[in-house]
């Protein structure tokens, strides 16, 4: 109510002040001139007897308008500036980051009264001083609040999804740090009205006949020892403007952060074609050698050390290791989400048919946003917080594909019905934080099926689920791929559900797959000596009561390594001398079953030969 009391104040003073006291601030009075406060002239009159009350009251409007406009002029500058840092390149987000920290280098209120005097005494150049003063301020805490919203995860959904930087700017950026700025930016109207009247009390802004608080202030301070009330009443009224635009920061910040736009609740329309694939084509994705560099300050990190993969249409493979063996990584660099510094090379690249290294990066991001989705391990994370979820489910469609909004509306509400969430233009209407984790991660698998990509790579999708959920969650991954053909890398700790769910599993240990092998085969058939210890820490529902799983002894490679030989020869109790020299190769045993070990373990005795010895016993 204070704030409502004081801003509406300012309001009636500042449309009617001019119309009530205009022609009494102007008129002078030869007979009254330097009076003292009186019954007839509250606040005394000037050198020309002009009433001062009048002159005070008149000068609302010419005192907010010049701070309110050189603060948005200041804050649009500023925010466009800071924001831009997290859609650039980085070498241009450098060069933007540089100018910023130059331009901080200076005293606002100096650089204002420098660019006062260079445009010049008055209003005009006032504003403008100001306004480019003001600006770095703004920009570096866009450009702080921009770098936290840059290495999101739903960011790096909307980059693979090609969009343009003004996009991502206004509807992924802007949005998400809102609630800050507008605080920021309304707060410092209140300074802005204190600096302009600083302006104007020093002759650099504000000339007469015009005037305002400033000015009023300084023609007063003449006579502050015999007549104190014609120099503080402006003072009082610069503090009780900028005390109401403090107050007002409070309220719109909130707003802000939770404001977005409406999604239409009609609207039919069919559903959009799948891009033309080519038939004869088996493999959707095809990778040799790939890996990936990672400069730091103790040298060249290699997390990824030649990875060698095949998927095939309507395939599920599973991808486990240990924690820092390149799983994620390897996930990153095939969809180009590499963080900024990180470098991907390999040998050969196809997807679907296409060699990913001879088209441009801007067309291997078009392939990729249409062909490849992504669901991570956080859903929270991987969903913009300030956007709806009906936007977040149409931007690739509208995007990719020049859909209209209702034929976006239509599209998604099939994909939540097939992910059982029948309860679709509510749920639209949501917002990530409403939803629960279940609900979440099922509209990221929808959102993730939206453009019936060809391959679906899901970074730990069950963690921090309840196994009920997990199932279920495992269950919609089954029909994404049996419905649309979709190959699905699937990427888990959880080496149970990676046997039950997947049809092939790829085994990785210090940034290589170390063997691959038919899921049925992943408990009993494994050959590597890691995958046995990987199988052997599951717990067992059969064990006897009071065994525990054998948990995995020693730790992963060092990354920075560049030593020949296994990487898994410190902890393994197979090793040879040759493995210390040599780096094993992928070698097939069977069928779909290949392993990178020198002296792999024996195959397990079949089951008629299991079956002849107990007979012979």
């Amino acid at each position: 109510m204070t704030t409502l009391v004081m801003l509406s104040s300012l309001a009636v003073l500042a449309v009617t002040g001019e119309v009530l006291w205009g022609r009494r601030a102007d008129r002078p009075d030869p007979s009254a001139v330097l009076r003292g406060p009186s019954a007839e002239h509250l606040l005394g009159t000037d050198h020309l007897g002009r009433d001062q009350l009048a002159r005070l009251l008149s000068a609302t409007w010419p005192s907010l308008l010049p701070a309110v406009t050189a603060t948005l002029v200041g804050a649009v500058a500023g925010i466009a500036l800071g924001a831009l840092t997290a859609v650039v390149g980085r070498r241009a987000a450098r060069l933007l980051g540089a100018v910023i920290n130059l331009l901080l280098a200076f005293p606002a209120i100096l650089v204002a009264m420098f660019l006062a005097a260079l445009f010049g005494a008055g209003e005009t150049g006032a504003v403008l001083a100001l306004a480019v003063a003001s600006a770095p301020g703004y920009a570096r805490i866009a450009q702080t609040l921009a770098a936290q919203v840059a290495g999101t995860d739903f960011m790096a959904a909307a980059r693979v999804l090609g969009l343009r930087r003004h996009r991502l700017l206004l509807r992924h950026v802007l949005p998400h740090i809102a609630g800050p700025l507008v605080l920021n930016t309304t707060v410092a109207a209140g300074s802005a009205l204190a600096a302009l009247s600083g302006l104007s009390f020093l002759g650099l802004g504000a000339q007469p006949p015009a005037y305002d608080w400033g000015l009023l202030l300084n023609q007063g301070l003449d006579r502050i020892y015999t007549e104190p009330l014609p120099a503080v009443a402006p003072g009082i009224a610069i503090v009780y403007a900028a005390v109401a635009f403090q107050l007002l920061g409070e309220m719109p910040a909130g707003a802000a952060a939770r404001r977005a736009r409406p999604f239409p609740e009609e609207g039919t329309a069919a559903r959009p074609a799948r891009a033309a694939r080519p038939a004869s084509a088996d493999h959707v994705l095809e990778v040799e050698g790939l890996r990936v560099d990672l400069p730091t300050a103790d040298g060249v990190l290699r997390p990824v050390r030649g990875v060698t993969l095949t998927l095939r249409r309507g395939e599920m493979v599973g991808l486990v290791g240990e924690s820092g063996s390149g799983k994620s990584l390897t996930a990153l660099a095939l969809a180009d989400l590499l963080p900024d510094g990180a470098r991907a090379t390999w040998s050969s690249h196809r997807f679907l048919g296409a060699d990913v290294g001879s088209v441009s990066r801007k067309e291997r991001r078009g392939q990729l946003a249409t062909g490849i989705a992504l669901v991570f391990q956080n859903p929270a994370s991987a969903f913009n917080p300030s956007l709806r979820i009906g936007t977040q489910m149409a931007e690739a469609v509208r995007t990719h594909r020049g859909v209209r909004r209702a034929e976006a509306v239509d599209l998604a509400l099939d994909r939540l019905h097939r992910v059982a969430l029948p309860a679709g233009r509510r749920l639209l209407r949501s917002r990530p934080f409403q939803l629960s984790g279940g609900q979440r991660q099922r509209v990221a698998i929808a959102t993730a099926s939206m453009m019936r990509p060809a391959l679906l790579i899901a970074d730990e999708p069950t963690t921090a689920l309840d196994v009920t959920v997990q199932r279920q969650i495992m269950e919609l991954f089954h029909r994404v791929r049996d419905e649309d053909a979709t190959a699905v890398l699937l990427i888990s700790h959880d080496i149970a559900l990676v046997a039950d769910a997947c049809d092939r599993v790829l085994v990785m240990y210090g940034g290589t797959i170390v063997e691959a092998l038919p899921a049925g085969e992943l408990a009993a058939g494994a050959r590597h000596p890691y995958t046995r210890m990987l199988v052997a820490s599951v717990p067992d529902l059969d064990a006897e009561p009071g065994s525990a799983p054998r948990a995995a002894q020693g730790g992963p490679p060092d990354p920075y390594g560049t030593a020949a030989g296994c990487a898994f020869r410190d902890r393994c109790p197979r090793r040879l001398e040759r493995c210390a020299v040599e780096d094993p190769v992928l070698s097939r045993l069977g069928p779909g079953h290949e392993v990178a070990c020198w002296q792999p373990l024996p195959a397990p005795p079949s089951r008629a030969r299991q079956g002849s010895e107990e007979a012979q016993k």
